[in-house]
């Protein structure tokens, strides 16, 4: 067995020579992180373990949330949550054709488990100036077939919550809380991902804290916990408290979406320092927000995403919208920044109704046009 410190003498050897300049991400694993992975190489029991269950309890209890379950993405997260909706061993399940409401900013793996589970999406706009969904919008979007939302936190930021829940109540609605880009980010002291059915959150690359890929689900109903643990690997019981074969039980359909102890053990490594990368987060941000409205070349270029009232941001990054005298040199902009080595992207993809997937699957026939999704992507 190799000691640490020869381990991290390793790491350092191997990590020489990179140098980007300003990535969306630079490396955020330490050597510590590295030695966590490391370690559950060494021990060769790789698979989904004792390390993944740990960060599961860990992370429920500080999210606020009954039960948590790790999966090898946030997109696998969306899938389990999508599916449990449906799913026949859940009270009150969804149909094949009922509604789901979906922002028309979003991401595709927001989207298709909606599709992929027999569900009918209905896109809803939003709001430019928090890049959410908008209320109104949303309102006038419910009718008698709408049975659930996937509301999805863009970057950090949400929308209105409390009025999100009075309209679940309401209407009687599921609500999914696509929380992959908003970890730690809280409403009315109440952390996103916990206001609905289930809240899913991404730990890729990019994230507020990554182990590479992973994800995690949470939810505070026992019978919804059992659906997706179950959903997880391959539809059997093994591990569940009721189960009564120790073996091979199977008690519904499922997939395989585990992760690795070794994702298990850089992730919940970084987890502990989750509220430490969330001040740096905000506190670059408002540096470089503060420099470029006291540069002498300031005319007002660039609105600054805001954080919806209530709300203590999780910043994943810093969304920056071209006002609109200025977007003609939208190319102007951004081939500057590349040029000195900044990597920007579009917020998350854009609106999402422009992308040829849509046309394939026939998801916007009366070509409905989404004003604020639109403005965004300009």
């Amino acid at each position: 067995m190799f000691k640490k410190k020869e381990i991290l003498k390793f790491i350092n050897q191997i990590s020489k020579g990179k140098n980007m300049k300003y990535p969306l991400s630079p490396n955020s694993f330490s050597d510590d992180d590295i030695y966590q992975a490391a370690k559950v190489l060494f021990s060769k029991n790789i698979t989904m373990g004792e390390i993944t269950k740990k960060f599961e309890k860990s992370f429920a209890k500080f999210i606020g949330a009954k039960y948590a379950l790790m999966v090898n993405s946030g997109s696998s997260a969306n899938l389990l949550a999508s599916f449990a909706l449906i799913n026949p061993a859940k009270k009150n399940n969804l149909k094949v054709g009922d509604e789901c409401l979906i922002p028309a900013l979003c991401w595709s793996t927001s989207l298709w488990p909606i599709v992929q589970a027999g569900l009918k999406p209905k896109f809803v706009d939003i709001d430019p100036l928090t890049l959410n969904l908008s209320i109104s919008d949303l309102e006038k979007k419910i009718t008698k077939k709408t049975k659930a939302i996937m509301g999805v936190h863009v970057l950090g930021n949400s929308t209105n919550m409390k009025k999100i829940k009075s309209i679940i109540q309401k209407h009687k609605l599921y609500l999914i809380e696509d929380t992959c880009e908003s970890l730690g980010s809280k409403f009315d002291k109440k952390y996103l991902g916990t206001f609905g059915d289930f809240g899913t959150y991404s730990f890729y690359y990019s994230h507020q804290i990554t182990a590479g890929e992973g994800g995690m689900i949470v939810c505070n109903d026992r019978r919804n916990y059992e659906i997706i643990y179950s959903l997880r690997a391959h539809g059997w019981d093994r591990g569940l408290k009721n189960n009564k074969e120790k073996n091979f039980n199977f008690i519904n359909s499922g997939f395989n979406l585990r992760p690795t102890d070794i994702a298990a053990a850089i992730g919940y490594n970084q987890f502990k320092r989750l509220n430490s990368f969330k001040k740096i987060r905000s506190s670059n941000i408002k540096k470089i927000i503060h420099k470029l409205k006291r540069s002498k070349e300031w005319k007002d270029q660039f609105t600054f995403i805001k954080p919806v009232s209530n709300l203590e941001p999780s910043w994943f990054g810093l969304p920056i919208l071209i006002n609109k005298k200025f977007v003609s040199k939208k190319k102007k902009f951004l081939s500057l920044l590349n040029k000195k080595g900044i990597e920007t992207r579009p917020i998350i993809s854009g609106n999402f109704l422009n992308q040829p997937s849509i046309k394939l699957y026939k998801l916007n026939l009366k070509k409905i046009t989404f004003k604020g999704a639109q403005e965004v992507e300009n």
